[in-house]
């Protein structure tokens, strides 16, 4: 899966969320997002979750850069480490695999907002085989859109 990253829809929360993907590949992968309004908690910073969600979906991408076609991954658990409020600007996750097993991955990732360091996270995810499953045209979904899995 090195070098791929997901098209537009292939998530409904990522496309939400206005997640844009961009390198992934050797176990290194980069995404941001533009910080709006509607990302923003009560006291007008940017909800914790949306921050965990990025470096979630970072890594993830992460470590399909190290797993095949037949695989996928799921996140077990993730610790993070928030360092300073974001309110605007442009939040951005680097992640690298730390370690990948048969069936387990390690892999951290920095978020930084506008070039600096806001948060910093640790992951462990399942690698287990791909199920088939068809969406509602029949079809088997892919990373690349195509819906290869026919």
């Amino acid at each position: 899966m090195a070098g791929r990253v997901p098209p537009k829809g292939f998530s409904p929360f990522i496309d939400l969320l206005g997640l844009s993907f961009g390198r992934c590949e050797n176990g290194q992968a980069e995404c941001s997002l533009q910080v709006r309004a509607e990302l923003l908690n009560s006291q007008r910073i940017l909800h914790g979750g949306v921050a965990y969600a990025v470096a979630d979906s970072g890594m993830g991408l992460a470590l399909y850069s190290f797993v095949g076609d037949d695989e996928r991954v799921a996140t077990m658990e993730v610790q993070i480490v928030y360092f300073k409020a974001v309110t605007s600007g442009l939040l951005t996750c680097n992640a690298r695999v730390l370690h990948r097993s048969k069936r387990l991955g390690t892999v951290e990732a920095e978020l930084t907002n506008d070039g600096r360091l806001v948060a910093k996270a640790l992951g462990t995810f399942s690698i287990s085989k791909r199920k088939k499953v068809a969406d509602s045209t029949g079809r088997q979904p892919s990373l690349d859109g195509s819906g290869a899995g026919d």
